[in-house]
């Protein structure tokens, strides 16, 4: 598989990136096409997604916009279809598409948001996988897919049984899939972030944005720009040898809990529990 730590002069590489229209899709479907990657973008929201490719193109990139529901499994398959109709091949695929419901304890959990986040989720991802993997080995001769997951995927939390159960599911599929597809040239791996400055975050207000970057032993949230390169990175000749991984992008978030004060040598230590 081609490099992507520098731009090449004839884009001939395509990009699959769902869930394009804002925050980290958009921002990973502009650093594709900043290394020279013909992107196609998909979402719900064409107006959005219009827009994205519209800025893609303004900087000299190549991108096309596919309004799609990944959770229609004749949508998922259009989408791909239309993919090497237009660009001819498939090289990488970011499937980030996400949605859920508010937070609530299990028992208070309304079904069709259970239901809701398991379709967008990890229905999403297969489906998304199912076409996009037989069209990179007919197409490109193997290929790269990162999946987006979340430190709830691989850690509980409360209040978010249909989010975490969802990407946590994302994560056990891309194992199987990695495993699967190993020996015929496609990897599969995910990405897990923690608190990340997307418009959710934003609009949720400082408060929100302060408690946030408490959690996390780097006392900060992550940037869209910081994900976009770990699943660039993820889709590079950097990373040829891996392939089922769970990559976390949390601030330190999944290595354990860091008091607010450090021990010191010397000083009683407290029990723990």
């Amino acid at each position: 598989m081609a490099s992507l730590s520098a731009p090449d002069p004839a884009p001939q590489r395509v990009a699959l990136v769902v869930g394009a229209s804002r925050g980290i899709g958009a921002t990973t479907a502009r650093a594709f096409a900043a290394r020279g990657v013909a992107v196609v973008l998909a979402a719900r929201d064409a107006a959005a997604l219009d827009a994205v490719a519209a800025g893609i193109e303004a900087g000299g990139g190549r991108a096309l916009a596919l309004p799609t529901d990944v959770t229609d499994a004749a949508a998922a398959a259009t989408l791909v279809e239309r993919t090497v109709a237009a660009f001819g091949r498939l090289d990488y695929a970011f499937n980030n598409a996400t949605d859920g419901t508010m937070p609530a304890p299990l028992a208070e959990v309304p079904v069709d948001g259970f239901d809701r986040a398991l379709a967008a989720n990890t229905r999403g991802t297969f489906l998304g996988m199912r076409h996009q993997i037989p069209a990179m080995l007919e197409t490109a001769g193997g290929g790269a897919i990162v999946n987006m997951a979340s430190v709830a995927g691989a850690q509980a939390v409360a209040n978010l049984g249909p989010y975490a159960t969802a990407k946590a599911g994302i994560i056990m599929l891309s194992k199987v899939a990695a495993l699967d597809y190993a020996d015929r040239g496609i990897r599969v791996n995910v990405v897990a972030p923690g608190p990340i400055l997307t418009h959710h975050l934003e609009r949720a207000g400082a408060e929100a944005q302060r408690q946030a970057a408490a959690s996390t032993p780097m006392g900060r949230v992550g940037q869209p720009e910081e994900v976009a390169s770990a699943v660039l990175w993820l889709c590079s000749d950097g990373a040829a040898f891996i392939t089922g991984a769970t990559l976390p992008i949390d601030g330190g978030q999944s290595a354990g809990i860091k008091p607010p004060r450090m021990y010191r040598p010397g000083e009683p230590m407290a029990a723990a529990g």
